[in-house]
């Protein structure tokens, strides 16, 4: 069961969304046809054990709608009553995502975060809020309205997704309770400007954890997601809570520059394999998360390759943060560490 009555996800988010949420990708086993349900649980464990409250069900590593049913299953039962459920909308239309996110509701996740499909192509700022407020009135869970700048709607507002259609959003759709805040590359203003126009009725969330310690001090963050914080190990969750006390900031930023050469690394890899394509690099998020203890393994075709470079780089520059990582050679990422 979700863990607020019907009708009040805003004022219980408010109330009592906290901490970092990271994400889990779905395994599969080794000959990929089939998910790999102890992985997975061993992975939503992992979550747990590093201090994150919640995750997201990422739904972009190749499932089938049966997959991602039973996928969305086993979350829900392993995160029990502590750890907060994020369902990723998304699917490739409108009609999917909303089928998705009302499954979803009836397994007991908790909030919807929705992408905006690659053939959604709006020519007027009303069909985005209207996109949203469809997948949202799909049920009753909370809404994490997704604001970024790479889902093509530059053509409609410079900042990608504009703080007026923001308003708009928050103040018709009711179970909407947090901004992922992703606007306005480069630069900080139109960030800080989501901070300012909206902390005060839902929650705003800055993902990139590089900028926590910056908004838990101006504008307050009380909760944060989702990215690839697993890379970080528990560093990410640590910095954020001691980033809420501002007489512990000298503390958060000491732990915050411990692991910049990681931060450097991931950074410079995530902006090389977005470029182009505006798609996150899940299979990279994975070998992160392995490094980790996570379990790794493949995602379905077709999708980003990791290489070599790549996996040398993140691994080294994790060393270089004085953070614990396997010694496991690389090859045993692509079987993955929890046997199907």
């Amino acid at each position: 069961m979700a863990k607020f009555e019907a009708g009040s996800a805003r004022s219980w988010a408010m109330e009592r969304l906290r901490g970092v949420s990271g994400c889990v990708m779905p395994s599969f086993t080794p000959d990929q046809q089939a998910l790999n349900e102890e992985a997975i649980r061993h992975d939503i464990r992992r979550e747990r054990e590093l201090g994150f409250t919640g995750f997201l069900i990422v739904g972009e590593c190749g499932t089938t709608a049966e997959e991602f049913e039973r996928f969305v299953e086993i979350a829900v039962d392993e995160a029990g009553d502590d750890m907060v459920t994020i369902v990723q909308a998304a699917a490739g239309t409108l009609a999917q995502n909303v089928a998705l996110t009302a499954m979803a509701a009836g397994k007991g996740v908790d909030l919807v975060m929705p992408s905006y499909p690659i053939g959604f192509y709006p020519q007027d700022p009303a069909e985005i809020v209207e996109y949203t407020r469809a997948v949202a009135q799909a049920s009753g869970m909370g809404v994490i309205v997704f604001a970024m700048n790479l889902w093509n709607f530059t053509r409609l507002h410079p900042s990608g997704f504009a703080p007026a259609w923001l308003e708009e959003i928050v103040d018709t759709i009711p179970n909407v309770v947090a901004i992922k805040n992703e606007i306005g590359d480069p630069g900080v203003a139109g960030l800080a400007e989501v901070f300012r126009r909206f902390s005060d009725r839902v929650l705003v969330s800055d993902p990139l954890e590089m900028n926590a310690p910056a908004w838990a001090s101006t504008f307050g963050m009380p909760w944060m997601g989702t990215s690839n914080y697993e890379y970080f190990g528990d560093v990410v969750p640590r910095i954020h809570a001691l980033a809420q006390d501002k007489g512990r900031a000298d503390e958060a930023m000491a732990l915050y520059w411990s692991v910049h050469p990681a931060r450097a690394a991931s950074s410079g890899l995530m902006k090389e394999s977005n470029a182009g394509t505006s798609f996150v690099h899940r299979l990279l998020w994975k070998y992160q998360g392995w490094l980790q203890g996570f379990n790794g393994g493949p995602v379905r075709s077709p999708h980003s390759r990791l290489h070599d470079r790549q996996m040398q780089h993140l691994r080294s520059a994790a060393l270089a943060s004085g953070m614990a990582v396997t010694d496991d050679p690389d090859a045993l990422f692509f079987t993955g560490r929890v046997a199907a």
